[in-house]
This record gives C-alpha cells, sequence and structure tokens, in this order.
C-alpha cells in the first residue's frame, strides 16, 4: 500500500477553526459498515445510535498547557514544548525546543515566574529538559503555559480553548494533543447513553506530537508508527468481558481508544496495566476489539485516516468523505463527526 492511496480533496475553507457554539451541536455522519448506507444526524441525538447492550468505551487523558515561552541568558528568545514527562521523581521531560541557535548541553532557560529549564542532552529530534524553582509543576504549567492547538489551526489559542479543547471527562494529565472525537460529548448526552442501558468505561492514552506527525514515505511497508503511553484499569476489562458475554458492541470513542485496545487484544486477551501503542492499523488489520467507532473526520495521506480506512472500506470511506465534502460538514479536531457501526 502507498500513502498516495489514503489522498483525498478537500478545500481548505472545510477545516474547522472555532468549535461549533455547543458541544453536542456539531453534526454526525452514520455509515453502516456492511451495507455502506450513509446518514445524518447531530451530537445531541446520537444516544439513539447506542443499545441496551453496547459498551461505550472513552479516553479520560487530558491536555496539558504544552508550550511554553522564555529566554536564554544571552537574551535569545526559546519556546520550549513539552512531549511526554520521563520517570523518576524529578521533573525531567522530553521537549522540542525552537530558538535561533540551537541551545547547547547545560543551557539555563529563564521561564516565568523564576521558573529554569536546564538543557540536559538532545536525543533524535528531541531534547531532555529538567524543571527547577516551582512549588508544584502542573499548578505552575497551567499558569504559565499555552495550549497547544493543531498547526492546521491557523490561529493562536484563545481563552475558550481552555475549555472547549479539552474532554467533559479529561482527568489524567499528559497529552499534548485532545482525544477530539470526545470533544462533542456533555454530561447530558453521557447521561442519556447511560440511560439507554449502555455501559461507560474508560482508558487514559496520552495523545502524543505523532498524531500530527506527516507519513513521509511512499511505501506504508517503511513507515514506523510513534508510541503512545495508555492505561486500561481492571473496570474497564470487566466490562469489555460482560459486554462480550451479554453480545452487544464494544463501541470506541475517538481513534485512540480504538488504538489502546486494539493494540491490547494484539498482544493476546485484554490484561489491566500500562501498554505502548505503536500498532499501525492499515486495510487488512483483523480487529479483535472494537465493533463501531465514533470519530472525526481525518487529515488526508494521515495515519487516523488510513485507521478509519481499515475499519470501514477503503473505497466505502473515500466514497463517504467525498460526500461529507459535498454536504460541507467541518473537518479536523473542531470540526464534525462521524458514527461507523
Amino acid at each position: 500500500m502507498f500513502l498516495s492511496d489514503f489522498d483525498y480533496p478537500l478545500p481548505p475553507e472545510l477545516i474547522a477553526q472555532h468549535p461549533a457554539q455547543r458541544r453536542d451541536a456539531s453534526r454526525v455522519m452514520t455509515l453502516n459498515r456492511e451495507s455502506g448506507a450513509i446518514g445524518e444526524t447531530v451530537v445531541a441525538d446520537c444516544a439513539a445510535l447506542f443499545r441496551p447492550d453496547d459498551l461505550l468505551v472513552l479516553n479520560d487523558t487530558r491536555v496539558i498547557p504544552a508550550r511554553l515561552f522564555g529566554k536564554k541568558s544571552s537574551g535569545g528568545k526559546v519556546e520550549i514544548f513539552l512531549v511526554r514527562r520521563e520517570g523518576g521523581d524529578s521533573e525531567i521531560w522530553s521537549a522540542l525546543i525552537k530558538a535561533s541557535k540551537s541551545p547547547s548541553d547545560g543551557c539555563v532557560v529563564e521561564l516565568a515566574e523564576g521558573v529554569t529549564a536546564t538543557v540536559l542532552s538532545r536525543g533524535e529530534g528531541e531534547w531532555r529538559v529538567r524543571f527547577a524553582g516551582f512549588d508544584d509543576f502542573h499548578e505552575w504549567l497551567e499558569r504559565v503555559g499555552r495550549l497547544p492547538l493543531p498547526p492546521y489551526i491557523k490561529r493562536e489559542p484563545e481563552g475558550a480553548d481552555r475549555e472547549r479543547y479539552q474532554t467533559v471527562f479529561a482527568r489524567e494529565r499528559g497529552a499534548v494533543a485532545a482525544p477530539t472525537a470526545g470533544l462533542h460529548f456533555t454530561e447530558e448526552l453521557l447521561g442519556q447513553i447511560r440511560a439507554r442501558g449502555t455501559e461507560i468505561a474508560s482508558l487514559t492514552l496520552h495523545v502524543g506530537l505523532g498524531t500530527f506527525m506527516p507519513v513521509r514515505v511512499e511505501a506504508l511497508a517503511e513507515h514506523t508508527m510513534h508510541r503512545e503511553s495508555y492505561r486500561i484499569p481492571e473496570e474497564t476489562v470487566a466490562a469489555l468481558q460482560r459486554t462480550r458475554q451479554r453480545g452487544g458492541r464494544v463501541i470506541a470513542l475517538g481513534t485512540t481508544t480504538l488504538r489502546a485496545l486494539e493494540h491490547a487484544a494484539s498482544l493476546g486477551e485484554i490484561k489491566s496495566g500500562p501498554g505502548e501503542a505503536d500498532i499501525f492499523i492499515l486495510p487488512g488489520h483483523r480487529f479483535r476489539a472494537v465493533d463501531a467507532l465514533f470519530t472525526n473526520f481525518h487529515l488526508p495521506k494521515s495515519t487516523l485516516f488510513m485507521l478509519v480506512c481499515a475499519f470501514a472500506g477503503k473505497e466505502r470511506m473515500l466514497a463517504a468523505y467525498a460526500e461529507a465534502v459535498q454536504r460541507r460538514f467541518r473537518f479536523f479536531s473542531y470540526g464534525d463527526a462521524m458514527f461507523i457501526g
């Protein structure tokens, strides 16, 4: 398979630059995996898509304000983009650094409120940075950090993004991008889904920068997938087992949830605990864990578009996206959604 197989034409004006006025106001295209039948509803009416024996699994990761701005002792401006926290007791992070001159090992960057970032070393495109001078790192980060909106949103973050680029069920801090399918859901909608008899469970997958990284090879067999850390709780494993026993569907809220479940299933029986998802899902993949998917519209030639093509069929998905363009659906993180079942 080749990268060009997963391209499609998209008018730039359909890339959503702001969220809908209300979380549940977005449109939803429905796609039947077997028949290819396409329908349309709105998020506020989506509870009707769920059945009493179903299980909805969501990703409760929380986006951190990962962009930091400071200066070197020489006065040169520096931007630090946090990627992932490393293990141990110290606040050491992998990060991207943007500066007029690449910092050397030992370089100290002065940040807001007297906090410093010392560059420890450089790896493959990322730096290891140690932060010091704070009482509580995440409290400090919430005060001074800037939200990392996706690169296709051509504006600086606004005050409203602090709420709208975060799901209502976000709990576990660590993502640098939102699990965007979940941005549509409200507490009211979740209550309606529960009222239909659908179980709801969660897992945590911290969305990384790789979600925005373009595929740089034409032959997809040569592409190396980025890793994303996840954790599946014991109660979610139990809910998955109950759902299988009663013949219900497992519905993934977002591709991040699907990737975590499919990666865990690829290792055998899904077990609780941590994992590192590096699974590259292409057409031909046998889905073991997920039966239906609620997701946004994804970028041309992206691994996420390849994933949904694997889930519903490439030709069927290309036809659905062409229909979405014709109907003027809004695309990407702040755009409209699809239910594939």
